[in-house]
């Protein structure tokens, strides 16, 4: 006698089977009780990385692509100095005078870009493994670093006003205040650190940065009174880039011991 199989059936002795399978690997694991499939349990078994929350990225493949983004927003920085075409030979000078103000933007957000560049480097120096906060912050850091050619812009353009000269003080603060929270990580949560991040070396970072985003956050109701005087308050970054490099520098504390 001919007995027609449906597939319904077909599909429930296959699920039967896989069922069965999945109970045999599970009690010859001694993991088939349902008070082990708790969340503790599985943090410690080989399928954490599907649960973790702080996947690991490898730092010198973030760091690249964080070179690749600083690249990328020093060009768009260079590509804002243009002179208009067809001009008469009289006129160059003219147009070369017009674009001292872009020019001279141009070299100041190429200086904050190099100074963010050298600082990023010098915090995946600290670095052991990048979790999901710090990539978190990283990203949001790169984020303001890709727009910085706006702030730019609009400080070529309408420097001699206190709007323009608030949003690039504040992009700029907030970029570094990024990179502060990413030290400020690294800090609170060793297991991210690498051998050479010391508690002081950290520190003293943090400090730097603090110190910078000082002058530029300070410089936002100075813009109000002269936009011209804020943008030259903004040099005072340099010195105080400088306050904490000394700490910073685990060779120069060592010379500077050794010296005394």
């Amino acid at each position: 006698m001919l007995h027609l199989i449906r597939p319904a059936d077909m599909a429930t002795a296959r699920f039967q089977s896989l069922a069965s399978s999945v109970s045999s690997q599970l009690a010859m694991t001694g993991t088939s009780s349902p008070h082990y499939w708790n969340r503790r349990t599985l943090m410690d078994n080989p399928l954490r990385d599907l649960f973790r929350r702080d996947s690991l990225v490898e730092t010198a493949r973030l760091s690249l692509f964080g070179d690749a983004v600083f690249a990328i927003a020093i060009t768009l920085l260079a590509l804002e100095i243009t002179v208009p075409t067809g001009l008469e030979s009289s006129q160059v000078a003219s147009a070369l005078r017009d674009a001292v103000a872009t020019i001279a933007a141009y070299m100041l957000s190429f200086a904050v870009t190099g100074v963010l560049w050298l600082s990023q480097h010098s915090l995946f120096r600290l670095i052991r493994v990048v979790d999901r906060g710090l990539l978190v912050l990283y990203f949001a850091f790169l984020a303001v670093v890709a727009a910085l050619p706006f702030p730019t812009r609009l400080i070529s353009e309408y420097g001699d006003t206190a709007a323009a000269t608030c949003f690039y003080a504040g992009s700029v603060a907030v970029a570094i205040a990024f990179l502060c929270m990413m030290y400020v990580r690294i800090l609170i949560r060793p297991s991210s650190a690498s051998a050479a991040a010391n508690p002081e070396r950290v520190k003293a970072a943090i400090g730097r940065c603090l110190a910078m985003i000082l002058v530029f956050v300070s410089s936002i109701p100075l813009s109000f009174v002269s936009p011209t005087v804020a943008t030259y308050w903004w040099l005072l970054a340099i010195p105080a880039r400088l306050l904490f490099r000394a700490a910073s520098d685990p060779t120069r504390t060592a010379v500077s011991k050794t010296t005394a």
